[in-house]
């Protein structure tokens, strides 16, 4: 960030008074910009025993699969974002059941929160942001296909809490190792 939005002036880096972090801060208006985490809102929408599954027609991770989510608008709740997402990638209309698990991506600075929810009728077809979109049972997940950490291990949460028949609600912390390659540890919370 350079400019203010509220007055166009320049804005520097510093630790405003009484904070303990550096922030963007105005000296003409004496604006502080808070740069917070960004909530990506969704859903694993279920039907028996699939899952619905959209391969990606957007980047980042172009082609590869995820179940509908996406990063919340403003004025909306977390659940209202999950069925929006699963209506605009899928055309699939879903009732949601429950929160099920939260993950934490503090090195890109997001939280993902996804629901359990229940397609309410199989007329699913890709969304703009869809190459295509199926149910898919365990053993036809893609998982070597995945787009995203967060996504494969909330998976994997779900099939075995599936097997179980229970579904308690799930922390995880997805952190880079260091190393260039792009590998993560994940870290379970609850």
């Amino acid at each position: 960030m350079k400019y203010c939005s509220v007055c166009g002036n320049q804005v520097r880096v510093t630790i405003p008074p009484g904070d303990n972090r550096p922030r963007h801060v105005c000296d003409h208006c004496g604006t502080i910009h808070y740069m917070n985490p960004k909530v990506v809102a969704g859903c694993i929408a279920h039907w028996q025993d699939k899952v619905l599954m959209c391969r990606r027609a957007i980047e980042p991770r172009l082609g590869l699969w995820t179940v509908p989510a996406g990063f919340m608008e403003n004025g909306e709740t977390t659940y209202q974002g999950a069925i929006r997402e699963t209506l605009e990638e899928a055309n699939a209309r879903v009732e949601v059941d429950d929160l099920y698990v939260t993950v934490n991506l503090p090195h890109i600075n997001q939280v993902y929160m996804l629901f359990r929810g229940r397609l309410l009728d199989l007329d699913v077809s890709p969304g703009d942001e869809s190459l295509e979109v199926s149910l898919l049972t365990e053993n036809q997940i893609p998982w070597g296909q995945m787009a995203f950490p967060t996504v494969s291990e909330a998976l994997k949460l779900y099939f075995a809490d599936r097997a179980r028949g229970v579904f308690p609600v799930h922390m995880l912390d997805i952190v880079r190792d260091g190393s260039t390659a792009g590998r993560y540890q994940v870290r379970r919370i609850s």
